[in-house]
């Protein structure tokens, strides 16, 4: 009887073992997917925070370029300023194409102006570049009026363009 009472004792040993065993990894199994979902749960956090910082500063660029769009009107409704633009545009125009024979696009209103800045800026890009340039301004076709000002300048041949306007340099909202 000894000998089955140690049989007995060995074999509820040997089951309460089991047992433990099979507890010690349901455990293991619920903390790692405890530690799963908390991970995840950081995760979403994290990324709706980065969300949220995102949304903060793309608000704050189209705050920023509305302001930019509203101060802009005001130089173009503000002749001598515009004109200064106009002058450092057409210029840094020219100087980007580098062409012998270039063509200025400007809004219809702006004509009168661009044509001053124009005749203005020959003699300096020739001073700069020590290269003679002819430059018309296209009288066909003009800007769009919603464009806020500024002007666009091509190659003789259109194939290259500049634009300077403020739509096309990134000032849109």
């Amino acid at each position: 009887m000894a000998l089955r009472d140690a049989d007995t004792q060995k074999q509820v040993k040997h089951m309460m073992a089991f047992i433990e065993q099979e507890i010690m990894e349901y455990y293991e199994k619920k903390e790692k997917q405890i530690e799963q979902q908390k991970e995840i749960q950081m995760s979403n956090l994290m990324n709706q925070a980065r969300l949220k910082i995102l949304r903060a500063r793309d608000d704050l660029i189209t705050d920023l370029l509305n302001e930019a769009k509203q101060r802009l009107s005001k130089v173009v409704k503000d002749t001598p300023r515009y004109q200064v633009l106009l002058d450092g545009l057409v210029l840094q125009g020219l100087y980007q194409l580098l062409e012998h024979q270039m063509i200025v696009r400007c809004g219809k209103q702006d004509f009168p102006l661009v044509k001053a800045v124009v005749q203005k800026a020959i003699p300096m890009y020739k001073i700069a570049t020590k290269n003679n340039v002819d430059v018309q301004i296209d009288q066909e076709s003009y800007l769009p009026e919603d464009i806020a000002g500024g002007v666009e300048i091509y190659n003789g041949d259109h194939k290259i363009k500049v634009s300077n306007t403020p739509e096309m340099v990134g000032w849109q909202s």
